[in-house]
C-alpha cells in the first residue's frame, strides 16, 4: 500500500510541471543511457559508489568545491527513468552536475548501510523514513559548509529539496540555485521566475 500510495504522489506532483515525454531523448548529440544495475537503477558513471559515511563523503564533495547531494530513486519508478533516459542525457545538464556536485544515488527501499551526520548507522529505507523521503525523485541538496548545518538535524539541515520530475530547465535551475547561494536569500520560486525573465529579455514581476 505504502508504495502504491508513494507512486500515486508522483503521479500529482509531475501533473503539476505538466507531462514527461521520452521523446524528448530523440534530439541529437545526447550522451548514451546509462545501464541498469542489478538493483533496477539505473547507473550514471559519475555517481560515485561510497561507503555512505555521509560526513566523509561532505567532506570529501568540499575538499573538491563541490557540493553534496543524493538523488532518492526506486525500482519501476518511471519518472527516474525519465530523469535518466531524458535530464542525464544532456551534456550541459550533466557536466555542470558533474563539476559542481558529487550526486549520491540513493535507493528508497534499499538496505546498504547510511551513516547520517550525526552518527547513526540506519538502512537506506531507514534514512529515507527519518528525512520524510515521500517521491521518487527526489533529490536532498546540502549547504555549502558545514556550518550551515550546525545545530540542526534531519531535513532543516538541507539546503533545499527537489521532490519529484522536473523538465530539464527547472532541474538544472534547482542545481544553480544551490550552487550560487541563492537559496540562503531567497525560494527557488522566485529564482524560477528570474531565470525565466532573463531568458525572454523580461523583468520578473
Amino acid at each position: 500500500m505504502m508504495k502504491k500510495m508513494l507512486f500515486v504522489g508522483m503521479f500529482f506532483a509531475t501533473l503539476m510541471i505538466g507531462p514527461v515525454n521520452g521523446a524528448q531523448a530523440l534530439e541529437e548529440n545526447l550522451l548514451p543511457l546509462a545501464p541498469m544495475g542489478d538493483d533496477g537503477l539505473y547507473k550514471q558513471s559519475w555517481m560515485p559508489e561510497t561507503f555512505l559515511d555521509l560526513k566523509e563523503d561532505f567532506i570529501d564533495a568540499t575538499n573538491k568545491g563541490k557540493m553534496l547531494a543524493l538523488i532518492w530513486e526506486q525500482k519501476g519508478c518511471p519518472y527516474c527513468k525519465e530523469t535518466h533516459l531524458v535530464n542525464f542525457r544532456h551534456p550541459d545538464m550533466v557536466n555542470y552536475i558533474k563539476e559542481n556536485f558529487v550526486v549520491l544515488q540513493m535507493n528508497m527501499w534499499g538496505d546498504r548501510e547510511v551513516t547520517d551526520f550525526d552518527g547513526e548507522v540506519i538502512s537506506e529505507k531507514e534514512y529515507a523514513q527519518k528525512y520524510g523521503i515521500l517521491f521518487t525523485p527526489t533529490i536532498q541538496f546540502f549547504p555549502a559548509t558545514r556550518e550551515e548545518m550546525e545545530g540542526k538535524s534531519g531535513p532543516a539541515m538541507e539546503a533545499f529539496r527537489l521532490p519529484g520530475y522536473f523538465k530539464n530547465f527547472h532541474l538544472k535551475s534547482a542545481f544553480m540555485f544551490v550552487k550560487t547561494g541563492r537559496y540562503k536569500e531567497q525560494n527557488f520560486q522566485r529564482y524560477i521566475l528570474e531565470r525565466s525573465a532573463e531568458n525572454s529579455g523580461a523583468s520578473p514581476q
